[in-house]
């Protein structure tokens, strides 16, 4: 008999950890859920590259002593249209939200801002998207809520709109307003 080459053994050892490692993830807790590694810890610094004319992010702007909101953007994105509206009736109601736009066109974000109200206090001009890189943005839009010293409190990643919203995003910003 001859002998087993180790090169024969190692496709099926290969496809039995996939076969584990997927069974692993289907079966832990809250698998809808994206996890943020940024979860009370400071908040990554912004670019300080400004859109346009709009004020430009300062570190003053995340540790502003209140609760803060920032908010991952672009012009090009469906859900960060249709979150629009309800940022801006948060900051008609005195929450002070930061904006990253980022793999976006100045002139189209701009432009959007300029036709359909701008609800950012200071708006970061993120065109490579490094900065969304070091916050662990995964798409457009994402929001993360932060505390009165710029500590990440809570990371939502999806449209400010509908059921989720209210159930998953309401409670935390209610949460850290009340601290």
């Amino acid at each position: 008999m001859g002998k087993i080459s180790p090169l024969m053994i190692a496709p099926p050892l290969v496809f039995a950890g996939f076969v584990v490692m997927a069974g692993v993830g289907m079966f832990r807790p809250n698998q809808d859920v994206l996890e943020s590694t940024r979860i009370g810890k400071p908040a990554p610094a912004i670019t300080t590259e400004a859109l346009g004319e709009y004020p430009s992010v300062t570190a003053q702007d995340l540790k502003s002593g209140e609760v803060t909101l920032v908010n991952f953007w672009a012009s090009w994105c469906p859900p960060c249209r249709a979150e629009h509206p309800t940022l801006l009736e948060m900051q008609a109601g005195g929450m002070s939200i930061v904006g990253v736009n980022f793999k976006d066109l100045a002139r189209d974000a701009g432009g959007y801002l300029a036709d359909d109200g701008n609800p950012f206090s200071a708006i970061a001009f993120d065109e490579k998207g490094r900065t969304a890189i070091d916050w662990g943005v995964t798409a457009p839009p994402e929001t993360f809520i932060l505390d009165k010293d710029g500590v990440v409190l809570f990371r939502f990643a999806g449209p400010l709109i509908g059921s989720d919203f209210e159930q998953r995003f309401m409670p935390e910003l209610t949460k850290a307003l009340a601290n």
